[in-house]
């Protein structure tokens, strides 16, 4: 009964053993796994202030633009055609 005793006990702390490696092995690839996004993120984050960034220029440049094609616009003078002369 002794021997019975001891091979239940070292089978089940081996099983034990199995799983919390296996436990650890998992925890381990998570946390390496939030890592590399917290990584990627910051990255992210960083490239969207860049475009950000471009995009107010752009959209600067395109007010810019439109305000200086409204001025030649208005500086066009209109041509006025004679009804009689159509």
């Amino acid at each position: 009964m002794n021997l019975l005793t001891a091979i239940r006990l070292r089978h089940y702390s081996d099983g034990m053993i199995s799983d919390f490696q296996q436990l650890s092995a998992k925890v381990g690839e998570l946390a390496a796994l939030t890592q590399s996004l917290r990584l990627e993120n910051a990255v992210l984050r960083q490239a969207a202030t860049v475009l950000a960034a471009e995009n107010a220029e752009l959209e600067r440049k395109m007010d810019e633009a439109h305000q200086r094609l409204a001025v030649l616009l208005e500086s066009i003078p209109e041509v006025v055609q004679d009804k009689e002369s159509a």
